[in-house]
């Protein structure tokens, strides 16, 4: 099986599903593409149906989209233990899923993924509001989950999978939550999946001065 991603430090989409397997620890080939540089098309055409990343192919299966992605690897390799198991909470799981994957884009647009940086950062008014929407997603599955665990829905889901590069955002620029927010953030950075995404992502070389916005912020000194 082989996960078709973008570089680490930028590409948000191929953090999803690559986090779900790497976590649950199923095996996978990572095929890593360098975006927007002189062939890259090309090279994509080579696994990707929509010239995009990420792309799961699973044998003679072709599965592209992040969600769906995530979705299938649940269903076929981990009997569905990337969603919860009570129904009504499974459909609370994928309503978070879902507004992750079709919103939030002012987040998007002003604060890329940049797992490298420390940047402080003047977003607009709509960027606050929608990170105020997802504080309130966080704590609100916090406050009511906690006692199973320390991810959003207690275990590890496919709605961490999701929220993800957020969290990488919101480490990046600095953006403050409230304190239960800020306790799973403290969690996401320690899960030993997404520090190895971080750290691949550290060791990469591609600059895209696109993606390079604010000013660097001064590490605090104690």
């Amino acid at each position: 099986m082989q996960l078709v991603i973008g570089t680490k430090n930028y590409s948000s989409w191929s953090l999803r599903p690559w986090l779900l397997l790497r976590h649950f620890e199923i095996p996978f080939e990572e095929v890593a593409i360098a975006l927007f540089t002189e062939g890259y098309r090309e090279e994509l055409a080579k696994y990707s149906p929509t010239l995009r990343v990420p792309v799961l192919i699973d044998g003679e299966n072709i599965v592209w989209d992040s969600l769906a992605i995530c979705e299938y690897l649940s269903e076929k390799y981990l009997q569905g233990r990337a969603l919860p198991a009570d129904i009504e909470e499974r459909g609370l799981c994928r309503a978070h899923c879902s507004e992750m994957h079709s919103g939030f884009m002012a987040i998007r647009s002003e604060m890329p993924m940049n797992c490298r940086a420390q940047k402080n950062l003047q977003v607009s008014a709509e960027a606050m509001a929608e990170s105020q929407r997802v504080d309130q997603l966080f704590s609100a599955a916090r406050v009511r989950f906690a006692h199973r665990g320390e991810y959003l829905f207690g275990d590890f889901s496919i709605a961490d999978c999701m929220y993800a590069p957020i969290v990488s955002r919101f480490t990046t620029y600095g953006i403050e939550l409230s304190k239960p927010s800020q306790n799973y953030m403290q969690s996401m950075s320690e899960n030993p999946a997404l520090a190895a995404w971080v750290e691949g992502a550290r060791n990469e070389t591609q600059l895209l001065p696109n993606f390079e916005v604010g000013e660097d912020r001064s590490p605090i000194i104690t």
